[in-house]
């Protein structure tokens, strides 16, 4: 195996619970393989870092490809995908976007999935390199307080310079 194809570098940008799964997942199969992994957070993927996650949440809105299933009721009902048969309108109401994340986690728990928080602890504990971007952090008002230990923390152009020539990236 060649040392490019060992190594996986993942930025994530994306600040939603149902966009925190997959870098995580990605990673830590990654490492499992005997991969070395980094992801860089920029932008709204710093939220993923943050000690209080409760600001990750799922929302249907501008997500037409998002299947929305209920978690509860008659099998038949349960496979209904709501996104396809319920005007766009409704999925902006209130109390809609808290309605996606508790299904969406029932979901993930009943498939016996680890919640978020034990997912990215999994993930530093298997050896995952997690890099916060600092401009990211400045610009969205953060402080290196708000965030998890045992990440760093550094510009795009160091992210840049210590990640492989020949990337894998999922944005």
């Amino acid at each position: 195996m060649s040392e490019s194809s060992s190594q996986l570098s993942i930025i994530q940008t994306k600040g939603s619970l149902d966009w925190a799964y997959p870098p995580m997942i990605l990673a830590s199969t990654g490492r499992v393989m005997d991969k070395d992994v980094h992801i860089f957070f920029t932008f709204y993927g710093l939220r993923c870092l943050l000690k209080d996650s409760r600001s990750l949440s799922v929302s249907p809105v501008g997500n037409p490809a998002m299947p929305v299933h209920l978690p509860f009721g008659p099998r038949w009902l349960r496979q209904q995908d709501l996104r396809q048969s319920i005007p766009d309108l409704i999925w902006s109401m209130p109390g809609v976007t808290r309605f996606a994340t508790w299904s969406f986690k029932k979901k993930l728990a009943e498939q016996g999935q680890l919640p978020f928080e034990e997912l990215r602890t999994l993930c530093l504990e298997l050896g995952v390199k997690m890099t916060a971007c600092e401009m990211s952090i400045e610009l969205m008002g953060f402080k290196h307080s708000d965030f998890i230990d045992g990440i760093d923390y550094a510009g795009a152009a160091t992210y840049f310079g210590s990640s492989p020539e020949n990337q894998s990236l999922f944005i």
